[in-house]
């Protein structure tokens, strides 16, 4: 399954997507370190003790993806792999609801990128999978993701003390989130409207 937007792609995640991410990932650490999720000590009842090798962190995404539970996709800028996106933590019964999280390569962020591919996503969690609320959890220091979400126009529901492990700590996050009722149209829809030119302006 591959969802496209112009030049914004997004496809599952693969093995032998190994030796790109890595190159990406590797690149982008220093800019990414500050927003990334850490495994906090000790790391009892997680699957992870410490951070997982590559082949860990794919086949830990495919078991969760068949279980129902998770979306793992790369995302593709003009064909190039140029980042991660994942719809994770899927509940279904009476909540039918999501969290997206991602990291884009700093070399395309600002092109409109990240919110071309967090719009495909959402449409296709409202549209195909069936969740009626999707939610995205920011801290909020991170003014380039904060801007992703406010420019799709996602409503700010308030503040998560001390929410997620990332870089050492617990940082508090920011939450954002949509229903399925606040974009009949749908997002990628909403997003071109807003900004025509993406996503290569």
């Amino acid at each position: 399954m591959v969802l496209a937007d112009g030049a914004v792609s997004l496809r599952p995640i693969r093995l032998r997507d190994q030796r790109l991410w890595r190159e990406v990932n590797r690149r982008n650490r220093d800019w990414l370190r500050p927003w990334e999720a850490t495994i906090p000590p000790p790391a009892l009842g997680t699957p992870f003790a410490r951070r997982p090798t590559y082949r860990q962190m794919v086949r830990h995404l495919r078991r969760e993806a068949a279980a129902g539970r998770m979306l793992p996709f790369v995302v593709e800028y003009d064909g190039r792999l140029v980042g991660q996106l994942t719809v994770a933590g899927i509940t279904w019964g009476s909540m039918c609801s999501g969290h997206v999280g991602y990291w884009v390569d700093r070399e395309v962020a600002g092109r409109g990128v990240m919110p071309a591919a967090v719009a495909l996503a959402v449409d296709h969690c409202f549209r195909r999978v069936g969740l009626h609320r999707v939610e995205v959890c920011i801290r909020p220091e991170n003014a380039p993701s904060r801007r992703v979400v406010e420019k799709l126009g996602f409503r700010e529901e308030g503040l998560r003390p001390r929410y997620l492990h990332i870089d050492g700590a617990w940082r508090d996050h920011l939450v954002f989130a949509l229903t399925a009722e606040e974009v009949p149209e749908g997002l990628l829809r909403r997003w071109h409207r807003v900004s025509p030119a993406t996503p290569t302006n």
